[in-house]
């Protein structure tokens, strides 16, 4: 393995064999690259898989030549590696979390809403049918009532009303209420419909540009680092390397690297120094804001679970509500009407009294709001699998926050095995830099 490396660090080769050998580790990291580009691009990105096998394609031969001909392009990509731990691959998971979130959950969400929809949609059909129907039994306790009301006044035979009944104008024919039901149903379907469209859009939107800013970024940053690698030493040159020890030893001032001291750390150890704690601090609290708004949307869709599965069980055990209408009219059996009386003595009639008789009815009707033939689907539960993955990315996406700084210290490390020669100059501007520090304490 170290040979290996040796020859895919050097400028250039020495001789054919090694030639040979770093143009088959360049095929062998860029055929890799490649099929993870195209998995990306597909699965995803969700790219249509011509334009990803396409992109894939042209994406490693250009990746091939370019590790195989160019020395510091090979030194940026063996960067962006450990880089991938960083910061910016904390974004890519953040990306593929949301997109997983938006592809999965919000439709559910979306799913459970249109059940508790339908529920209310088959109350409101049922108890508007119902309460259509219940018109009737007015309509039959009114002509009943006026029956009874024109068995009196048949008894007198100076005026006869036409009709002694109460009118009333039913509405027998219900299908424009349903049809204007199912119009409202179909355009708050319509309305969620767009919604979620609008959604996975604007999200797979934003997830592309995310993701190749992201992989842009990562090629500049990594470029950035080297660039200041080269050209500035005291550039993250706080490092105990071993041409630092050799160094010191070759001009016996081992003395200088022993003991305790804030300001140089070896790149191989555990220690963390305070910026390198204060930053994965930020750094895993800006990911606690992102995790608390994946929380939110979980949650959401377990409540529009509950609240669907709810609704559907308790509509098919709504019980029919009876309505009962009771009519009394009670007349006492001497009663007058005072205006004909009068007339009948002005007239020099006798009076007569009238044989009104008490009216009682009762009439039943049941409301009904649940029916069988509604349709209604079933409410969705959430997925565990997806739970599982977004779990599993954050666990990971924490990991890194804390795997970011020795990701850093590797990049230092690489590009000190790919230029020597510079990597001696920085070692021995830090050697002069203890010296000097040495001398004035």
């Amino acid at each position: 393995v170290a040979d290996l490396w040796l020859v895919y660090s050097k400028p250039v080769p020495a001789n054919g064999r090694e030639l040979w050998t770093l143009f088959l580790q360049c095929s062998c990291i860029t055929a890799v690259i490649g099929g993870l580009f195209y998995n990306w691009m597909f699965a995803s990105l969700e790219y249509s898989w011509h334009l990803s096998v396409a992109m894939a394609v042209s994406f490693s031969l250009l990746l091939l030549l370019t590790l195989f001909l160019v020395h510091p392009a090979r030194c940026v990509f063996s960067m962006i590696m450990p880089t991938l731990g960083t910061k910016q691959g904390r974004k890519l998971l953040l990306s593929t979390c949301t997109m997983i979130v938006v592809v999965n959950i919000l439709p559910n969400i979306i799913s459970n809403i249109k059940t508790i929809l339908e529920v209310i949609q088959c109350i409101c059909k049922n108890s508007s049918e119902s309460l259509l129907n219940s018109t009737a039994l007015l309509g039959t306790a009114a002509w009943e009532f006026g029956d009874a009301i024109q068995e009196t006044s048949n008894s007198i035979n100076i005026h006869r009303p036409m009709n002694g009944h109460f009118q009333f104008s039913l509405l027998k024919n219900s299908s424009l209420i349903y049809q204007q039901m199912h119009l409202a149903g179909e355009k708050i379907g319509m309305d969620f419909l767009a919604v979620e469209v609008l959604v996975k859009d604007s999200v797979r939107v934003g997830n592309k540009l995310v993701a190749g800013f992201s992989v842009l970024y990562l090629c500049f940053e990594s470029t950035w680092y080297l660039k200041n690698y080269l050209t500035n030493l005291r550039f993250d040159n706080f490092y105990i390397t071993k041409k630092l020890e050799r160094l010191t030893v070759d001009r016996k001032a081992a003395h200088l690297l022993v003991g305790p001291s804030k300001n140089i750390l070896r790149p191989t150890g555990m220690k963390l120094s305070r910026e390198e704690v204060m930053l994965c601090l930020v750094q895993a609290m800006l990911l606690t804001v992102a995790l608390m708004l994946m929380l939110v949307v979980v949650a959401m869709d377990h409540f529009a679970f509950r609240v669907a599965d709810t609704a559907e069980k308790k509509a098919s055990q709504f019980s029919m509500v009876p309505v009962t209408l009771n009519i009394k009219y009670s007349v006492s059996a001497g009663a007058k009407i005072g205006i004909l009386s009068s007339l009948l003595e002005f007239l020099g009639l006798p009076s007569k009294e009238l044989p009104l008789q008490d009216f009682k009815g009762s009439y039943r009707h049941y409301l009904i709001f649940s029916s069988a033939h509604c349709r209604i689907s079933r409410p969705t539960p959430p997925n565990p699998s997806v739970l599982l993955a977004v779990g599993l990315l954050f666990c990971i996406l924490y990991a890194t926050v804390f795997l970011q700084t020795y990701a850093h210290r590797l990049c230092r490390k690489i590009a000190g095995s790919f230029f020597e020669s510079w990597e001696e100059k920085r070692a021995l501007y830090l050697y002069k830099k203890l010296s000097r520090k040495h001398k004035e304490g």
